[in-house]
């Protein structure tokens, strides 16, 4: 498991659902106890997204996880 803490604003989401939904192995993205496919757009934008998520991908991708670098905050 990998895990990314990320903030994302309204303009980024569609960029990081088209990035998960390339990838071919699960990803989730959660706030609090709210956990959400990450290929959803409707259950990304349903999330806060004043606050820091927690990404988890069951595997790896190089070109999405230069993304999630682009969104990394620090912890």
């Amino acid at each position: 498991m990998i895990r990314y803490k990320i903030k994302l604003n309204v303009n980024q989401v569609k960029d990081f659902v088209n990035a998960a939904s390339k990838c071919d192995f699960d990803i989730d993205i959660a706030y609090n106890s709210f956990i959400v496919d990450a290929k959803s757009i409707v259950g990304v934008l349903g999330l806060d997204l004043r606050h820091v998520m927690t990404v988890t991908c069951s595997d790896f991708d190089s070109d999405f996880d230069l993304l999630m670098k682009q969104f990394a905050v620090a912890c």
